[in-house]
Parts: structure tokens; C-alpha cells; sequence
């Protein structure tokens, strides 16, 4: 928050042609590990827990990290400048149920010798101050620039697991 308040000021003040975006959570081939899905996919296959918080209601919005790059181009070529663009995958999930997605894609993809994915789900408790609902309009970036993402977040998902298949260690 503070760099975009910084950003604008430089705009504002200077002269600086900026244009800044904020997005929601992304996705994809070469996630950091330790976030939601890459922990879901790796612990799956190890056949650990699948750790989610609290009731597992929380929701957010998915962008596949493809789909971001695009929308950033897009806003660096064509952006109107001292703008802020959001922008968002429209794919809200609650946590429960994009692990579940997970666990079906890989009992379809690698499934196990008994049992299911998703009966290695485990309820932890929940984070101090963790965000019920974590979204993001992206109207501006749709309306203005003609943007919206192509990828849906169950071909994301798929092709996030795939490469985690294709590049175990």
C-alpha cells in the first residue's frame, strides 16, 4: 500500500507516467512452495496431511499466473496512465473446496493404491487474523482495456498439478 501511495505521489509531483496494478491470488507451474496449493499438491503425493485452516471457508479469488502476466502487458501497453488497475481472476473458491478440486484432479491424474486424496484433508486451527474473504474487483481492467482471464480456475488447476507430475524430484 504504501508503494502505491508512494508511485503516485512521484506521478503526481513529477511527472512520472505510471500505471499500477494490485491482483488477486495467483497460481501456477513454479508457485512458492509453502502457499496453499503447491503445499497441497506435494504433501498429497507424499502422502502427508493436507493442512486447512480453520473450516476451511475462507474464500479467495485464483488467477492463473499466465493469465497475470497477460493482464500486466496488457496494462503497460495500454493502461491510461496515473491509473490503478485490478486485477482478478474471478475464480472464487472456498479453501475446502479448491483442495478438493485438487484431490480429485489427482486421483484422476496419479491416483493412490487405496483410499482418496481428499482423506488426507486435516482441519488445523485457524491463523490470527486470517482474511474470511480475500477478493478483488476487476471491473476497471475488463470495462477499460477489454480483459478477462482464459484460463477457468479448474483448467489452472489441472495444468498446475500436471506440472508438478512432470517435474517430481
Amino acid at each position: 500500500a504504501s508503494s502505491d501511495h508512494l508511485v503516485r505521489a512521484w506521478h503526481e509531483t513529477y511527472g512520472l507516467p505510471v500505471v499500477l496494478t494490485n491482483c488477486s491470488n495467483n497460481y501456477g507451474p513454479y508457485h512458492f512452495p509453502e502457499k496453499l496449493i503447491p503445499v497441497v499438491i506435494l504433501n498429497a503425493l507424499a502422502g502427508k496431511p493436507l493442512p486447512i485452516y480453520g473450516n476451511g471457508q475462507n474464500i479467495r479469488d485464483w488467477l492463473f499466473v499466465e493469465d497475470h502476466a497477460d493482464a500486466l502487458l496488457l496494462v503497460v501497453e495500454k493502461g491510461v496512465v496515473g491509473r490503478s488497475y485490478n486485477i482478478g481472476g474471478e475464480n472464487e473458491r472456498t479453501n475446502l473446496d479448491l483442495v478438493k478440486t485438487l484431490c480429485a484432479i489427482l486421483d484422476e491424474k496419479r491416483p493412490k493404491a487405496s483410499g482418496r486424496y481428499a482423506d488426507q484433508i486435516t482441519f488445523v486451527t485457524d491463523r490470527p487474523g486470517h482474511d474470511a474473504r480475500y477478493a478483488i474487483d476487476p471491473t476497471r481492467i475488463r470495462t477499460e482495456l477489454g480483459w478477462k482471464p482464459s484460463v477457468t480456475v479448474e483448467q489452472g488447476l489441472e495444468r498446475t498439478v500436471q506440472w508438478y507430475l512432470d517435474n517430481e524430484p
